[in-house]
C-alpha cells in the first residue's frame, strides 16, 4: 500500500518565507496545501500564492483576521470566511473547500455555519521561535503515518521551518511517503469528508 500524507502551511502568504517554502517543494517535486489569512493577502504576497497554484499546490481558508472564531456570531464567522474566499477566488479561480480554524479553536456551532471541511493536523509548535530546526524535524518525522496531515507555518519570519523542511521532505520520501494536497489525500484514500469532524488524519 502506498503511504500518503498532506503537507500544509498556515498564516501566509508573504514575500519572505512562502517563496522559500515553494523553492523546497519544487526542488523535491512535491505539492502542499496553503491555508491563507485574508489580511496577509495583498498585491505583493498574492504573487507567492499564485506561484503555489502554478506548482500544483492548493490554497485554502484560514480566516480573514486570524481571530478566535469560536467566539464569533454566525454573521461574523461567515463574513470572515467570505472575505478570504473572495481573495482566494481572485488568485486561483476556485472557492476553498477546506478551513483551518485559527488556534484550532472550534465550537459545535461553527460546523453548522459552513459546508467547508475542518482541518487540523499534526504539528511541531513551529510558530514558536524557541523550537529548534532539529526539534521541528524530529517531531514531524515521529508523527508520520499513512493519511496524516502535517501542520506547519510559512509565516513571514519562520525561516527555521524552511530549514526543517529540507530535512523532513527527503527523509519522508526515503521512507516511501507520497505528498498530496489535502483534497488529493481525501480522494486517494476514497474518504468523503464528514461534517463535525476536525481532521488530522483522514484515516483516523
Amino acid at each position: 500500500m502506498i503511504k500518503q500524507i498532506a503537507l500544509t502551511f498556515d498564516d501566509g502568504p508573504n514575500t519572505t518565507v512562502t517563496p522559500l517554502v515553494l523553492d523546497v517543494l519544487k526542488q523535491y517535486g512535491i505539492v502542499a496545501t496553503f491555508f491563507l489569512v485574508g489580511d496577509n493577502i495583498n498585491e505583493q504576497s498574492s504573487l507567492s500564492a499564485r506561484r503555489a497554484v502554478e506548482q500544483g499546490c492548493m490554497i485554502e481558508n484560514h480566516s480573514a483576521t486570524h481571530s478566535d472564531m469560536s467566539k464569533m456570531s454566525r454573521e461574523e464567522f461567515i463574513a470572515e470566511l467570505n472575505r478570504t474566499d473572495k481573495l482566494i477566488e481572485d488568485i486561483c479561480g476556485r472557492t476553498p473547500k477546506f478551513f483551518r480554524p485559527p488556534y484550532i479553536a472550534v465550537s459545535a456551532e461553527m460546523y453548522d455555519y459552513t459546508d467547508k471541511t475542518f482541518i487540523c493536523g499534526l504539528g511541531a509548535d513551529d510558530w514558536d521561535d524557541a523550537v529548534s530546526v532539529s526539534q521541528r524535524t524530529d517531531r514531524i518525522l515521529e508523527q508520520l503515518s499513512d493519511g496524516v496531515i502535517i501542520l506547519l507555518h510559512d509565516s513571514k519570519d519562520n525561516f527555521k521551518t524552511v530549514e526543517a523542511l529540507k530535512r523532513i521532505i527527503p527523509e519522508a520520501l526515503s521512507r516511501g511517503y507520497e505528498f498530496l494536497t489535502v483534497e488529493g489525500l481525501f480522494a486517494a484514500k476514497n474518504i468523503t469528508p464528514q461534517k463535525g469532524v476536525l481532521y488530522s488524519n483522514v484515516l483516523a
